[in-house]
């Protein structure tokens, strides 16, 4: 890449050139751009790539094992993210925990959770495309740099967001699919199961049990896998 295109990603200010921030969504951030994490979060505190950049309180980048296995992807923080900083601290949150808990899995040593979008949509509402793809090049920089073998997609938003499938998550949930030589896994989103709290055969709770326990069989056949 010349030189003066590698600037033109950065807008210019007064601001030191490692601390510059690709500002215009039509021009892609280059995979490699961040050596870690920490330095993704601090251009996601300060972007303007679209216009949730204005209205937010933090930017939610991510939380968990930096070198996890498994990468859950949400849509967009909510309220009780936008204030802390963190992805799925709300309800949603909650029992994303206890999902992942029944099948001893945790955000400590197994997971890490990143978004679609980093900012707060007003009133919670689905990003729009543009949102979503202006934020697209951070999310992809987070997959690189945690480098996980399965990422669970919760939600048509995010599945849409990363592979651009349109199918609906009912649909699609539950079946594994191949993006970039990774394992995806659609499931429901955890708010949709807070709204069907039903746990009959059929419904999404029970669903949703048949897909995380699918989720653990493989992660424990790729660890097996590894040991070998």
């Amino acid at each position: 890449m010349h030189h003066e295109t590698q600037l033109s990603l950065f807008d210019h200010s007064s601001l030191n050139q490692q601390d510059q921030i690709p500002a215009n969504s039509k021009i892609p951030i280059t995979p490699g751009t961040y050596e870690n994490i920490e330095a993704l979060a601090k251009h996601c505190n300060i972007c303007n790539r679209c216009p949730l950049g204005q209205t937010r309180t933090h930017a939610v980048v991510g939380r968990g094992n930096l070198r996890a296995e498994i990468m859950v992807i949400g849509e967009a923080p909510g309220k009780n993210e936008d204030e802390t900083g963190l992805p799925f601290v709300g309800r949603s949150g909650q029992l994303l925990e206890k999902i992942l808990a029944s099948v001893e899995l945790s955000t400590e040593t197994d997971i890490y959770i990143a978004n679609i979008c980093k900012c707060r949509p007003p009133e919670n509402r689905v990003p729009t495309s543009e949102e979503a793809a202006a934020c697209k090049p951070y999310l992809l920089e987070q997959i690189r740099l945690v480098d996980p073998k399965i990422i669970l997609l919760t939600g048509a938003t995010s599945v849409k967001g990363l592979t651009g499938d349109k199918r609906p998550i009912t649909k699609i949930r539950g079946e594994w699919l191949e993006w970039e030589g990774r394992l995806c896994m659609p499931i429901f989103h955890p708010s949709y199961l807070l709204r069907n709290p039903s746990k009959e055969k059929g419904s999404p709770k029970w669903l949703m049990w048949q897909d995380i326990q699918k989720v653990r069989d493989k992660f424990d056949q790729l660890k097996n896998k590894n040991q070998n």
